[in-house]
């Protein structure tokens, strides 16, 4: 006799039955452990006398299953799904078999189906793996940044974005900061605190995110780059950016671990605000990079020092544009109507382009060749404009300022009706429409010079 496959409750029933057959156990006994009747106990160690161990089997095993789909049936399911619902997954396409063709088969029996036909392949085959890019060899070479938007305070504060600026080379934490959203301003504070600490390294590398790269690359406006890449440009600084998130998987890494560590820290050291937050993420970056930085595999460090005053660094960090002067004296922006006070310096502007800075506090300055200009401002309705585009990582901070607007004041009425463009009257006349005479001077006028043309040619 060859080798007999069994289960182990079926061995576990031949040794039971056995210490039975040898008197060593009552069948009672037995029947109480094997879970049985002592009838059943009783049949089973007829069957090992008589047959041996082989007969206590289970008598079904090795035949089809009494409850199996008929072979046709799987057949056509497997057909169908093949010609009209080829890239469905197994959950929709059970649903429209039953739906479509009244043939009800379980979700899971016809994903076994599909994986044998090779119509479908599970999360685990389907997953793409990156090549893994090596550290750079010098610190301060490569520096990746990135926000995490995270309920950084649980539930005693609303949630908030955490800055993070992490070496390539050895992940270092060089800088931590507590901000509302991922602005250009945001980026410009942790970017000065950084500067301060470290120096210049020789690139960023971010995301694709709008502080960073222009999204619409065509533009006829604009230089081509952004506040913050025109800021890197003037100091100096590369910025680059990852075409994936694996790209840079050690700021993604780094942000997974904060979250994790830094909110329980928080917690422990009772922190509800950003303010105190910001206080507290020195220590906690020295303390992280004792227990997780790398060494180099190269010693030399890469930072530059700044080099830059701080009157000129705060002309830097800032928003930059250009306006075009009217003969007014007057031009708009960020929704505001700017008039330039007259004197020796602004008469000369009309039809030429000022310097606009905006500061993170607020302030704004208006420069010609360096020098400031006095101005006063007509300010206009400051409320976020309807239908507003806004990004997902300004969502909160936008909302937050929504609400403070409408608190505040409520909106302007607005005219109801058709949607139509209302008639401006300029205060300037229509010439009308021409005399004979003036056309007949305007056609004698055109021969003579036809005429003039001709003559000039001979």
């Amino acid at each position: 006799m060859g080798w007999v496959v069994m289960s182990e409750r079926e061995l576990n029933r031949i040794e039971i039955v056995s210490q039975v057959s040898q008197g060593r156990m009552s069948a009672v006994a037995a029947a109480n452990v094997l879970g049985l009747s002592r009838r059943q106990v009783h049949r089973l160690l007829k069957r090992l006398e008589t047959e041996g161990a082989a007969s206590i089997r289970h008598k079904a095993r090795g035949r089809p299953s009494n409850r199996r789909i008929d072979p046709g049936l799987r057949e056509f399911a497997v057909s169908l799904v093949r010609e009209q619902f080829a890239d469905f997954g197994p959950t929709l396409a059970a649903e429209k078999l039953e739906e479509l063709h009244g043939l009800k088969v379980s979700r899971e029996t016809l994903r076994k189906w599909m994986v044998a036909d090779g119509l479908w392949q599970s999360r685990k085959q389907r997953r793409t793996f990156h090549q893994p890019r090596l550290r750079r060899e010098c610190f301060g070479e490569l520096v990746q940044i990135d926000g995490s938007d995270h309920r950084w305070f649980e539930d005693r504060a609303p949630s908030c974005t955490l800055l993070v600026f992490i070496d390539d080379a050895t992940s270092t934490l060089m800088q931590l900061r507590f901000v509302k959203s991922e602005s250009t301003f945001s980026y410009f504070e942790a970017l000065k605190g950084y500067l301060a600490d470290h120096g210049r390294p020789v690139a960023f590398y971010s995301d694709k995110h709008a502080v960073f790269r222009v999204a619409q690359q065509g533009a006829k406006s604009g230089h081509g780059m952004t506040q913050f890449g025109r800021a890197m440009n003037e100091l100096n600084i590369e910025i680059l950016c990852a075409n994936s998130s694996q790209a840079k998987g050690r700021v993604e890494r780094a942000n997974r671990t904060l979250q994790d560590r830094l909110v329980k820290e928080l917690r422990l050291a009772g922190i509800s605000d950003m303010e105190a937050g910001n206080a507290f993420l020195p220590g906690f970056i020295e303390r992280y990079n004792a227990k997780f930085a790398k060494v180099p595999r190269r010693p030399d460090n890469l930072h530059r020092a700044l080099n830059v005053e701080p009157d000129r660094l705060r002309g830097i960090l800032c928003l930059r544009d250009e306006r075009y002067v009217s003969q007014q004296l007057a031009f708009s922006y960020d929704r505001r109507r700017i008039i330039l006070e007259e004197n020796d310096v602004t008469r000369g502007l009309p039809g030429k382009y000022v310097d606009c800075y905006e500061f993170p506090d607020g302030q704004l300055e208006f420069r010609w060749k360096g020098v400031s200009l006095p101005y006063s401002v007509f300010d206009k309705d400051q409320r976020v404009t309807h239908a507003a585009i806004t990004e997902n990582k300004h969502l909160s901070a936008v909302l937050e300022f929504i609400k403070h607007e409408q608190d505040k004041a409520p909106p302007k009425k607005r005219r109801a009706g058709k949607q139509r463009t209302r008639y401006e009257p300029t205060g300037r006349r229509s010439p009308g429409r021409p005399s004979k005479l003036d056309a007949y001077y305007e056609r004698k006028h055109a021969e003579q010079d036809a005429a003039a043309v001709a003559s000039d040619k001979a």
